[in-house]
């Protein structure tokens, strides 16, 4: 089964809210499927039922047809039917919220295996914001709010081979700058400004969709800044 790109977006605040959605309508196309199936990952936003319902309207109205919220966050939560609804979608969309907890709920509830799988297996995923970053190598907290020397790393899905950052245009993406300072080796980063979005092939070309893409590079020890991703969409 060939693999389907990868699509990382930036919603949120500074998006234009469009109805049909341009991006999610083409990343649909490429399932070649009338009204695909969608499992909703929530854990970044504590599964928030109204946050749910808000971002299923856009969803559907991309095209989608059955979108289901994959219940993960509460303990009472049955995983076989969480499972079911990863096993069984066309797609995966992993959405927004707070990285860290995200991540957290996916490593306990052990599905960041079940969703590498059903990549390889031909689902399209999806990420938007935090979901973005979620999908990616890796990101980083602080420990200590008030030092910025007390930043570490933690790692993510991994599923989208790239590090990213989303939204990080208005503080000149500080914290993806201190991301490829703490990976190590030879690294490129990306910025996906709010409204815009990163498509990644399975050969690994990485296409910016709607808006430039921010980059930085870590060549031999040395931050640098090169030149934006232009949108070739």
């Amino acid at each position: 089964m060939s693999m389907l790109p990868i699509y990382l977006l930036a919603g949120g605040p500074g998006a234009k809210r469009e109805s049909p959605d341009p991006i999610l309508q083409m990343a649909f196309r490429e399932l070649g499927k009338t009204k695909p199936s969608v499992a909703y990952i929530g854990a970044a936003h504590g599964d928030s039922l109204m946050f749910f319902l808000f971002i299923k309207r856009l969803i559907a109205a991309a095209g989608a047809g059955k979108v289901e919220l994959v219940p993960l966050v509460k303990k009472k939560n049955k995983m076989e039917k969480a499972q079911s609804i990863i096993q069984s979608a066309d797609c995966i969309f992993v959405s927004g919220g707070d990285v860290d907890e995200g991540m957290h709920v996916l490593t306990e509830r052990s599905v960041v295996p079940l969703i590498k799988k059903r990549y390889n297996e031909g689902a399209l995923i999806i990420g938007v914001s935090a979901g973005s970053i979620m999908l990616a190598k890796q990101w980083i907290n602080w420990p200590d709010e008030n030092d910025e020397g007390s930043a570490e790393l933690f790692p993510c899905m991994n599923i989208a081979p790239v590090l990213c950052d989303t939204h990080g245009e208005e503080d000149k993406w500080n914290e993806l700058h201190s991301l490829v300072r703490l990976t190590a080796g030879d690294q490129i980063g990306y910025g996906i400004p709010s409204g815009g979005a990163m498509r990644i092939s399975r050969d690994g070309t990485i296409e910016a969709i709607r808006m430039p893409l921010y980059r930085i590079e870590r060549r031999g020890g040395k931050i640098a800044r090169i030149n934006d991703l232009a949108d070739c969409k």
